[in-house]
Parts: C-alpha cells; structure tokens; sequence
C-alpha cells in the first residue's frame, strides 16, 4: 500500500530508540523528510543517515524553540508532528512519592506536548495534509495504581487531543491519539519489575497478571504502533481526527 508519505516533512519527538525511533524509522522508509529529537545523544548518532536530529529536553520550552528553528529550518516546513516524548515516571503510592517526580512526569508526558504543539501549528497551518499525533496510553483511559502522575498525564493527553482537534478542524488540522497497551521494550519491563517490587512478587506473577486483563496475550511491537501513526498521518486518514485509538490487545484495565 502506497500511503503517499513521499516528501512528507515530519517531527517526532524522542525518536533515538524505542517506539519514537521505530516511528522515524517507518517514515524515513515511505520517503518522508524526518527530523528529532531526543536526550539521549549516543542514540541519535546512530538514526539512519538523512534523518536530521538534535538533543533536546521537551520539557524546557528553551529547548523546543531551538529544535523547532532546526527542525523547520532542515524540513523546510512541516506536516506532521509526533508527539512522542514520554517518561515512565515513579512507582508508588501517592502519599509516598517525591513532588519533583510528580513535577518531572507531567512535564514531560503532557506539557512538552503543549510545547511543542503551540510551535507547530502555525506551520500545520501552511501544509496540504497536517496532522498531529500524541502519545498517550492505555493509562489515559483506566486507573492504574501506584503510577498516579503517569495515568494522570496520559489522561491529560486525551483531552489535549481532542480539545486540540475541535480547535483546529478549521485548519484542516488532523489531531489524534495513540495509546499503546503493553509494548515490549526495556521500558515496560522496568515498569513490570518496579511495580512487581513494590507489592512483593516475581516478575513473571507481574507479567502474568498484567495480562490477566488483556484479550491478546502478547506484547505490542513498537513497529505495530508506527503503522497505526503513518497511516493517521497519510491522506488515507484525512476524515480520522478526534480520537484515542487503543493498540492494546484489548486491555479491560490496569494491574
């Protein structure tokens, strides 16, 4: 399937490994002009070549308008913004959690979407087929217990997109969310082993559990999730905006 990516200039946060890099990678692969961002720096030194890229903390508005000057100034415009950046954040009950991690979280999972958000809509504006994604997750829609700023954050996703996408329906501006269930990666097996930590039990009773509650019993592929977002990004999606599109193996709530 042709998706008419060819040409498309794109921005994807936290785009060094991951999902945010299977998501560079799945553009750049449908010839699409890509630019990120990360903090780790050793990781965007090994994106594939044509892929532009600067360290960049999202969470420091500073530091957006510097990669917004890059990112524009090496796309020569722009059609589609990822907002991909994300944090597991602290794990624990929340009269037990520091307020710099409570802080931190939100600044990185939901502000930095603003962030980023406000600098690019004015250049969405100038594209024959904008569109904005945010990453958001199956948190966003269930309570989930002992990683409070997380859900809340991933909450605040949700309705960032969809408030954003009455906004700009004017503008012809696409604007959606992705929220992935359990995604096989480094990440989630962090989170697993911390929240198995903290109520006593093995990693494998936590995995079992957490997929006690899933119809699909297996992980989501970050390349999984990059399809959902190159065809909500293509002109194939051009009616689909508004929504909190679950990848999550039928989750019916967390663990």
């Amino acid at each position: 399937m042709d998706l008419e990516l060819n040409g498309t200039r794109v921005l994807v946060t936290a785009g060094a490994a991951g999902i945010g890099r299977a998501i560079v990678e799945a553009f750049a692969a449908e010839g699409a002009k890509v630019f990120t961002c990360d903090v780790d720096a050793a990781g965007l030194a090994t994106l594939p070549a044509g892929v532009g890229h600067r360290r960049t903390d999202v969470a420091d508005r500073a530091e957006v308008a510097a990669l917004f000057d890059a990112a524009l100034a090496g796309l020569g415009g722009l059609d589609v913004l990822v907002n991909n950046a994300g944090i597991a954040g602290p794990t624990g009950r929340l009269d037990e959690i520091n307020p710099e991690d409570w802080d931190r979280c939100l600044s990185v999972c939901l502000t930095s979407q603003f962030n980023c958000a406000r600098l690019a809509i004015p250049h969405l504006r100038k594209s024959a087929n904008p569109s904005i994604v945010n990453l958001s997750s199956a948190a966003g829609k269930f309570g989930f217990a002992l990683r409070a700023p997380y859900a809340a954050a991933k909450w605040g996703v949700i309705g960032l997109t969809k408030s954003l996408a009455i906004e700009l329906g004017a503008d012809g501006i696409r604007v959606n969310a992705i929220l992935p269930g359990l995604v096989a990666g480094d990440r989630q097996r962090r989170v697993l082993e911390a929240k198995a930590q903290q109520r006593g039990v093995g990693f494998a009773e936590m995995e079992r559990l957490a997929f006690s509650f899933t119809s699909i019993k297996e992980y989501v592929t970050p390349q999984q999730l990059a399809d959902q977002i190159l065809f909500l990004a293509s002109p194939r999606g051009r009616t689909i905006s508004g929504q909190a599109i679950s990848v999550d193996g039928d989750t019916r709530m967390l663990s």
